[in-house]
């Protein structure tokens, strides 16, 4: 084997070393003090020596410049000492700050007076908010995924419950094989057991009740301790007030939260956008649909920077299990041919609910939709009328520094391959992936491509409605600009999920 081979081999081992190194101590500081280490949005708690080492090599393309892994273990060690309370911290940004505002501090004391807003009492303990998950299907399930994975210290959204209809008389056995297996997202990432007695799914340390009951208005939550819950439908059963109140009816719930969008005067929230508009008042809200969590951060990045005229958004979506699997009857037009064989042309309401979240573009798009044939992600094309001309690559440009640098860099990423389909977008915990190749720009005429897993993307929108509800969600730091375009102070209070997903989510 001659020289070169083996020096690229003992460089590998010395990553891997390090990687491992620092798995520990990423762990602690979760575990510890609620604090959720991320590299320029790719998160650290959870990965393996692979994902820490991906991670670091992600930074580098963010800035063009390598993220030593032995920088991070300082800024790591020295979290330790300080013990912050529960947090978003991005180390790259950390780094990159105490490098452009740090040459009079030592390390401790620029971090000390960057986490001044997050330090806490020693001896204080967090509360915690009850959810419970009314209907366990595609999204129930992946919200239960994303909520074990948050469990923690147990100082925000804890898990208690899932509500559903018995199925027969291993029930309970079926619903935890659903979330230890998926067909689309893989395998749960932890352990799995059963409680028949306790009538209990166990996962990773989480107790989730399973609870049978038809009637959401007669279930009694406070005998199984929980109180002051939020309930989340994601049945799609009901989507109005008065189905909705329905759970306010039922002792320990406190709030609803439907991952649907919600009809009358029912908040539709998406997150980034409008989720400020969530008030104490507010005890039913809606996280609106996929498409709309999708599409909505992108529109108003282009009209805070062109305007928007006019435009039409369509949706090219994955079947859905509102759909037959084989030609049958169905109430609805068209979708009682088989799914699995055809293109289906169907009516979205996404874009008209754009405007209740973004009213400035109220009456401005049109939209239609066409189920095709896969499983999951799905595409939205916005066929846009600016309000002044631009370029492809100015366009592109603005996209891919709000992916990486605004308040939307949780809903908005970016991507510039000319490999990529839509498999490789499962598990993205982004609202929606802009497609930078795809997109075409002729004076004041664009057209923008937006890839979005309508699962895991979406999924990851409704948790963070959840923490904005229950008021969980950690501070974000770095907060304040750096010189490569960082976050603003405003982004300090955003909501930042950690999702477990081969994307590579972050908090």
């Amino acid at each position: 084997m001659d020289d070169a081979v083996l020096d690229h081999a003992r460089q590998w081992n010395a990553r891997e070393m390090l990687a491992e190194q620092l798995i520990p101590v990423i762990g602690r500081l979760y575990r510890e003090h609620g604090v959720v280490t991320s590299i320029h949005g790719r998160r650290l708690i959870n990965q393996s020596a692979i994902g820490v080492i991906k991670a670091h090599r992600y930074a580098e393309h963010v800035t063009g410049a390598a993220l030593p892994m032995t920088r991070t273990r300082e800024v790591l060690d020295a979290l330790l000492e300080l013990a912050p309370g529960p947090a978003s911290l991005d180390i790259a940004r950390l780094i990159s700050g105490f490098e452009e505002r740090g040459a009079d501090r030592t390390l401790e004391r620029f971090l000390e007076d960057e986490l001044e807003p997050v330090r806490r009492d020693p001896g204080a303990r967090p509360a915690g908010t009850d959810v419970v998950l009314y209907g366990f299907g595609r999204i129930g399930r992946l919200l239960a995924r994303i909520l074990i994975a948050h469990a923690g210290g147990g100082g925000g959204l804890r898990l208690r419950a899932i509500v559903v209809r018995r199925g027969g008389a291993d029930d309970l056995v079926k619903r935890a094989s659903l979330l230890r297996r998926d067909s689309v997202h893989g395998p749960f990432d932890g352990t799995i057991s059963v409680d028949e007695e306790a009538s209990a799914i166990i996962a990773n340390g989480t107790v989730i009740r399973v609870i049978y009951a038809d009637d959401p208005a007669a279930i009694d939550y406070t005998e199984h301790g929980i109180r002051d819950a939020i309930v989340v439908d994601n049945t799609g059963r009901w989507r109005d007030e008065a189905g909705l109140s329905q759970h306010l009816r039922s002792p320990g719930v406190a709030r609803v939260l439907l991952t649907a969008p919600g009809k009358g005067a029912i908040p539709n929230i998406v997150h980034g956008i409008n989720e400020h508009a969530i008030g104490d008042d507010d005890r039913i809200v809606s996280a609106a649909s996929c498409t709309t969590n999708a599409v909505t951060p992108v529109l108003k990045v282009l009209h805070d920077a062109w305007g928007i005229r006019h435009g039409h958004v369509e949706t090219v979506h994955s079947y859905t299990n509102d759909q037959n699997l084989i030609d049958n009857f169905h109430s609805g037009d068209r979708r009682g041919r088989s799914a699995a064989l055809n293109m289906v042309i169907t009516e979205t309401g996404a874009a008209k609910a754009v405007a209740k979240a973004l009213p400035a573009l109220e009456g401005r798009l049109t939209g239609n939709a066409i189920r095709v044939p896969t499983p999951d992600v799905s595409m939205a094309i916005l066929n846009v009328a600016l309000e002044r001309e631009t370029t492809r690559d100015e366009v592109n440009e603005h996209l891919r520094q709000m992916s990486l640098h605004s308040d939307l860099r949780q809903q908005i990423d970016y991507i510039a391959s000319p490999e990529v389909v839509s498999t490789d977008f499962i598990g993205s915990h982004r609202a929606g992936i802009v497609d930078g190749l795809a997109t075409i720009c002729t004076g004041a005429n664009l057209i923008v491509y937006v890839w979005y897993d309508n699962e895991y993307g979406y999924s990851s929108q409704v948790i963070r409605v959840l923490e904005t509800m229950s008021g969980s969600h950690p501070r974000v730091v770095p907060a304040r600009p750096s010189a490569d375009g960082g976050m603003s102070a405003a982004g300090a209070l955003r909501s930042e999920p950690a999702p477990l997903s081969p994307a590579g989510a972050v908090r």
